[in-house]
């Protein structure tokens, strides 16, 4: 058992004390009537004379907060999950039994009021109380009012420390919500149905990603978190649900920066008879609408650059991009051994699986994306690294696009591949692929190919990363601002 603090052992003994009088310290179930919104939205238009005669009467609750007190009267804010609102409190207005409640009281215990709303000779509004009621004694001590949680490493630990102290906490995690829930109702309404596909899996597929492994114990086989959720939708295209989409968390064991987590949100959703215009013409309207219904504006500082989504966004195909950035066409017609010689000029790791799109990647990546700033549809992916998308005209590219946006990315979309034999083929080349020492390379998924056999229709598809959309939204720097519990070191 740790040792405690001289603050803490104090908080202890007042638990106590608060038993003696009969009081459970932490209580049990209040029924409230407002909070601070409400008293805020319904009563700020009223004059201090106004609310003097009518004293509209309330039941709230909240943390304290702040607590300041001067003979037999006194003032404190709580807060309840809206933000702060003032409290007055005096021995004639609660009587000397609440009033010494309110007295032993610590920052961070949990207490309800009643009484009537009001405005101070400052114009604060505030309520009066007439009923104190303690219902949870805090046995640890709020960070200190300017200095909160510093170490931003303690602030993602002890999330509910941080909501507490940190109104921007708060306002992301309030904000988070409401931009997922305007995505499903913008989807619902273009008649999109939302759908629950399986986490756990025997078969890799539907993105590059190294898995999370575990084991079911029936059946005794490893099994797969989901670093996708393509392959299932699709077969619900096949099926006839020729609108879909899904919510959820996806796993990938990979590395923890600033834009990732090992669980993370996406959406994907799949329109039959769509394609990759519909699917660009679609995402654009979404981020559109989210930024302007849920922020009320289309301009955002993230990154250091301010970001305008009103203007149409850009398209431009990823060989033309690297070719403004680097003169290099490889439109060309040029070998596997010209393009492995380019990439040694330019200081780019070839690796042994590397074919002809993989060095085009490459460069796109070290050249181009971080430098896409404003809301850009890179299109023509290499058919080397877009195994499940269908080829252009010219079948070195495909059909799929990447938004960036602030140089990074966040959508990814398809023309969906509906032939079973090119299908089969690209699983094929995957499989190679993982032979050579990319464990990112999807596996063979036979019963999928076989639901492509039954026939699926021409179709659109595309995944969203919706924490970074939240990132943009909220001007948060880190995922981890945006998922209320990232993942972190194990702290000794």
């Amino acid at each position: 058992m740790r040792e405690l603090t001289d603050q803490e052992e104090v908080r202890r003994q007042k638990l106590e004390e608060l038993r003696q009088k009969g009081v459970n310290p932490f209580g049990g179930k209040y029924d409230v009537t407002s909070d601070s919104k409400q008293i805020k939205d319904n009563f700020d238009k009223y004059s201090k004379e106004e609310l003097a005669e009518s004293k509209p009467e309330v039941i709230i609750a909240g943390r304290i907060v702040s607590k300041r007190r001067s003979g037999k009267a006194g003032f404190m804010h709580i807060l309840d999950k809206y933000g702060k609102i003032q409290i007055y409190i005096s021995i004639d207005s609660v009587g000397e039994e609440n009033y010494e409640l309110y007295k032993e009281a610590d920052l961070g215990d949990i207490i309800g009021i009643e009484g009537f709303v009001c405005r101070t000779n400052t114009g604060e509004l505030t309520v009066h109380a007439t009923k104190y009621i303690h219902l949870v004694k805090a046995l640890r001590p709020l960070p200190e009012k300017y200095h909160g949680l510093q170490d931003t490493e303690e602030r993602y630990r002890r999330r509910y420390v941080d909501l507490i102290v940190n109104e921007d906490a708060r306002r992301i995690a309030f904000t988070r919500p409401k931009i997922i829930r305007k995505i499903q109702n913008y989807l619902d309404n273009l008649g999109y149905v939302e759908v629950e596909t399986p986490i756990l899996g025997t078969i890799l597929g539907g993105a590059a990603a190294r898995p999370f492994v575990t084991h079911h114990n029936t059946l005794d086989i490893d099994m797969y978190l989901r670093i996708a959720t393509e392959l299932p939708l699709k077969r619900l295209l096949v099926g006839g649900m020729d609108a879909v989409y899904e919510i959820g968390r996806l796993f990938r064991n990979e590395g923890m920066d600033r834009s990732h987590n090992p669980e993370f949100t996406t959406i994907e959703l799949y329109k039959a008879y769509s394609d990759l215009n519909g699917m660009m013409q679609l995402c654009e309207d979404l981020f559109k609408i989210v930024a302007k219904d849920i922020c009320g504006t289309y301009k955002f500082n993230w990154k250091d650059h301010e970001i305008d989504l009103e203007p149409n966004f850009r398209k431009v195909h990823m060989v033309d991009l690297i070719k403004e950035k680097t003169g290099i066409n490889f439109f060309d017609n040029m070998s596997l051994e010209e393009a492995r010689k380019l990439a040694a000029e330019h200081q780019i790791e070839i690796e042994e699986h590397f074919g002809y799109g993989h060095i085009v990647n490459a460069f796109f990546e070290k050249y181009c994306e971080e430098d896409v700033v404003e809301p850009t549809f890179v299109y023509g992916h290499p058919i080397e690294i877009s195994p499940l998308a269908t080829k252009s005209k010219d079948p070195r590219w495909t059909e799929r696009f990447e938004l960036f946006i602030g140089g990074s990315e966040f959508a990814n979309a398809f023309t969906e591949l509906n032939d079973p034999i090119d299908q089969y083929e690209r699983f094929e080349n995957q499989m190679k692929e993982r032979e050579l020492g990319n464990d990112e390379a999807n596996e063979m998924d036979l019963d999928f190919v076989e639901a492509l056999e039954y026939g699926m229709p021409p179709a659109g598809g595309m995944g969203i990363g919706i924490d970074r959309l939240i990132m943009l939204l909220t001007g948060a720097d880190t995922i981890r601002e945006v998922i209320l519990f990232p993942t972190m070191k194990i702290k000794y």
